[in-house]
């Protein structure tokens, strides 16, 4: 399980969560930085990916397939916004 009101303190941007997709591996720092928040933008470089869950903010983006601590990646500025 994950927070799902995480947010970034880099971007200051809230961390969108897909389940069952995947980052294409041609995603980079423009892409999303160009097309977040918009969903319609976004799908073109997402994969189909059952179990899988893909995230991003604005400057970061992850795609997770197995258990992951996502506080041991020094490169997510990623926190709880509070419920």
């Amino acid at each position: 399980r994950t927070c799902d009101q995480l947010r970034c303190t880099a971007c200051d941007f809230r961390v969108s969560l897909f389940n069952d997709y995947v980052w294409d591996q041609s995603c980079d720092y423009l892409f999303f930085r160009n097309n977040m928040p918009e969903l319609s933008k976004l799908r073109a470089k997402m994969i189909k990916k059952k179990g899988a869950r893909a995230y991003a903010c604005q400057c970061s983006w992850r795609s997770i397939d197995e258990l992951t601590d996502l506080q041991t990646e020094q490169q997510l500025r990623w926190v709880c916004g509070k419920h």
